[in-house]
């Protein structure tokens, strides 16, 4: 990493973190790798059984077959590292039954997608989660076993592209308190000491939101 490069905050990060696919021929400093797949290693999961193995992928011609295998998005191709990432459902089925096979192992690997995207955006690197693929085409591809389920590749390399932020909904269309459905009235009576910060907040969302479609109708 370069003296004058600084590692983004969590927050900032998670802010301000894109989806890349367009990227630059530079090869990525394997510390940098290295973080990354630490980043997905500490991810949390149900009951510790960190159900989850990963795939570095840098040859050329494998990254090929992988771009193939994701209904030919041939854009992979043209970031220097693939992380494919895997989970072993049989595994948490042993300790939660089908909810753990179903759905906890899905879970749990989509922490470790979203520390990796984190660790790579925070480095600044360029990243993508592609969850679309042909499962028998990307098995064939990463020599992967029948026990163990392939759920995204992980694209990273340094970004060519500085995509325009998407709109995002705002809190008060996604947030209820106590019972599903029931949404914020009154700011003050819900926050109380915080509903300044919390109005502050809200009102930069707006502004921002506004921006952003103001730009993307020109």
């Amino acid at each position: 990493m370069h003296k004058k490069e600084e590692l983004l905050s969590a927050l900032e990060a998670i802010r301000s973190r894109r989806s890349i696919r367009k990227y630059l021929d530079l090869p990525i400093e394997f510390e940098k790798v290295g973080r990354i797949l630490d980043a997905g290693r500490l991810a949390p999961s149900a009951g510790n059984l960190q159900p989850w193995k990963f795939i570095l992928v840098i040859a050329p011609e494998q990254r090929g077959e992988i771009a193939e295998a994701c209904l030919q998005q041939f854009w992979m191709m043209q970031a220097p590292v693939h992380i494919v990432v895997c989970v072993e459902p049989k595994k948490s089925e042993r300790y939660y039954g089908k909810r753990g096979e179903e759905l906890y192992a899905l879970l749990d690997g989509g922490c470790a997608i979203e520390n990796m995207l984190l660790a790579a955006h925070a480095q600044h690197l360029g990243a993508c989660a592609v969850s679309a693929f042909d499962e028998a085409m990307l098995r064939r591809a990463c020599n992967i076993p029948d026990n163990i389920e392939p759920i995204a590749v992980i694209t990273v390399g340094y970004a060519d592209e500085k995509p325009v932020a998407p709109l995002k909904f705002e809190l008060h269309n996604l947030v209820f308190f106590h019972n599903y459905g029931n949404r914020v009235k009154d700011e003050a009576e819900v926050f109380a000491t915080y509903s300044t910060h919390v109005s502050k907040a809200l009102q930069t969302a707006r502004k921002w939101a506004e921006n952003v479609l103001k730009r993307t109708q020109k």
